[in-house]
């Protein structure tokens, strides 16, 4: 077994593992008995999304995966602040 075969072998083990991951955070993000327990679900969602997106980015070789995964880590970041600023005080703008 060379070591490409056992990568890529792994690489898919482990996108089969971040998608469990999301179906049991968007399970939380529907289910959770407050809004704090949604955004969490919603924070950990676009996480294993972005890591999904990088696996498939090392998976393929192609770079534009790697510059997508980027924009949703800065994106999900900004609305998690923005969600948890609303749950704080009632209002994202003073």
């Amino acid at each position: 077994m060379t070591a490409a075969t056992i990568l890529h072998w792994g690489l898919g083990l482990a996108q089969l593992i971040l998608v469990a991951a999301m179906l049991l955070s968007a399970l939380r993000m529907i289910r959770g008995p407050r809004a704090q327990d949604r955004i969490l679900g919603l924070d950990t969602l676009y996480l294993n999304a972005m890591l999904l997106i990088l696996v498939h980015g090392m998976r393929s070789g192609i770079n534009l995966y790697f510059e997508a995964a980027l924009v949703i880590g800065m994106l999900g970041f900004t609305a998690t602040v923005a969600l948890a600023k609303f749950l704080m005080r009632g209002e994202v703008i003073e």
